[in-house]
């Protein structure tokens, strides 16, 4: 476990982007094989993908000794707030990172407007539905599907 007083968390930028493609394959990497080859494409994009990212969303990164340590990215669209690529180095896990990278875009989530989050996750990923849970995410009971995957859907309201 490391120290979160070594953290700081900022707005991503071009320069950024292999240290997220980076850290998305740290956190994502051991659960390859749980993935179809799309849905890991699409959880885990190159470097191309992550610049399309940086560019179209509001793009947090959570950065430790010049190393990117977490990641989350969120768009807006009519006073709902939708999270994407959320993702912290296991080296980190257990820190409190991930909770403060989540309260971090939640509340740039507010300070747009916004009254509700939602977010989807797969199956294969438990730790991280048991993370969103404990942090008042709830299921809306829409699955749909990524690339052969189911896609659960989940929810909170923020104000």
């Amino acid at each position: 476990m490391t120290d979160l007083q070594k953290i700081v968390i900022r707005q991503a930028g071009h320069g950024d982007v292999e240290g997220i493609q980076h850290c998305l394959e740290a956190a994502f990497g051991p659960y390859r094989a749980d993935y179809t080859a799309g849905a890991y494409s699409d959880t885990v994009p190159d470097e191309v993908g992550v610049l399309q990212r940086v560019e179209l969303m509001h793009v947090l990164v959570a950065v430790a000794s010049e190393e990117i340590a977490g990641t989350v990215s969120a768009v807006v669209g009519a006073g709902e707030g939708h999270l994407r690529g959320m993702a912290v180095r296991p080296e980190w896990h257990g820190s409190g990172l991930s909770a403060l990278l989540l309260h971090t875009i939640e509340n740039w989530l507010k300070s747009k407007g916004c009254r509700r989050v939602t977010l989807d996750t797969v199956l294969p990923l438990q730790a991280a539905i048991r993370f969103y849970e404990k942090n008042g995410y709830q299921k809306t009971g829409r699955v749909s599907d990524l690339y052969g995957m189911p896609l659960v859907d989940y929810v909170k309201e923020i104000g």
